[in-house]
């Protein structure tokens, strides 16, 4: 008779410098500093994070796979050993949930192909909360990741998510690399229609958060919030 499988826990971390007994539940908690298997981006900020919340695991003991933008996908297959031999892992993101605007779906893709049980856990999502906080629509919403870096590109897509915002009655929500946070603004600002909403998210839950809204007309007559290398969220709606 074959070892039984263990369970994928997906394991949400802090999204901010706050409390995490603020954002994250006991039951999560508990869960992650009682495995020994981890699939993370960052084995030093795994470390770092588990202790945070009370780990006493002996990390030399652990088992890290690490999964980030230069894992290559040949590589993947392996990381759930762990759970092939019958142990539990858990998959830990680096800010908030995995698997949104996270690269752990590759994993649960390939351990739900082996029959492998996968548990979500609850925690922070800097998607959902901001979408909460701005009024705009939250029963039609896209997240569309990063918008493209090339200007002409850009201005071209933001059209595009302008008409999905009329025709579809959609909120659009993106994120940039912290360091474009305030030139990304700068350029919604001048490029979209002046009735336009704009929803800016910083550091959601932490002690530096700012959840402004505004028409981009209004955003034209105000001074800017200070965003630049601080995490941020945009959010678009009529």
């Amino acid at each position: 008779m074959g070892t039984k499988s263990g369970t994928l826990y997906l394991l949400p971390t802090t999204i901010s410098d706050s409390d995490w007994q603020e954002t994250i539940p006991q039951y999560v908690r508990d869960k992650s500093v009682s495995l020994m298997n981890f699939v993370v981006e960052d084995v030093r900020t795994a470390r770092r994070y588990l202790r945070r919340i009370g780990g006493k695991q002996n990390f030399d003991e652990c088992r890290f796979f690490i999964l980030n933008k230069h894992t290559r996908p040949e590589e993947i297959p392996a990381f759930i050993a762990p759970l092939l031999e019958g142990y539990d892992m858990g998959l830990l993101s680096e800010s908030g949930v995995p698997c949104v605007a996270d690269p752990g779906n590759e994993v649960v893709k390939i351990a739900r192909g082996k029959g492998i049980r996968v548990v979500p856990m609850t925690g922070p999502s800097s998607i959902l909360m901001s979408l909460m906080a701005s009024g705009f629509n939250g029963q039609n919403f896209a997240f569309v990741g990063y918008l493209p870096i090339d200007k002409s590109a850009r201005g071209r897509y933001l059209k595009t998510l302008e008409e999905r915002i009329f025709r579809e009655d959609q909120t659009q929500i993106f994120i940039e690399a912290p360091y474009r946070n305030q030139k990304l603004l700068d350029d919604l600002i001048q490029r979209l229609s002046p009735e336009i909403r704009i929803c800016v998210a910083r550091e959601i839950s932490g002690k530096n958060e700012l959840i402004e809204v505004h028409s981009v007309s209004e955003w034209r007559k105000r001074k800017k919030p200070d965003i630049q290398k601080q995490n941020t969220i945009f959010l678009l709606y009529k």
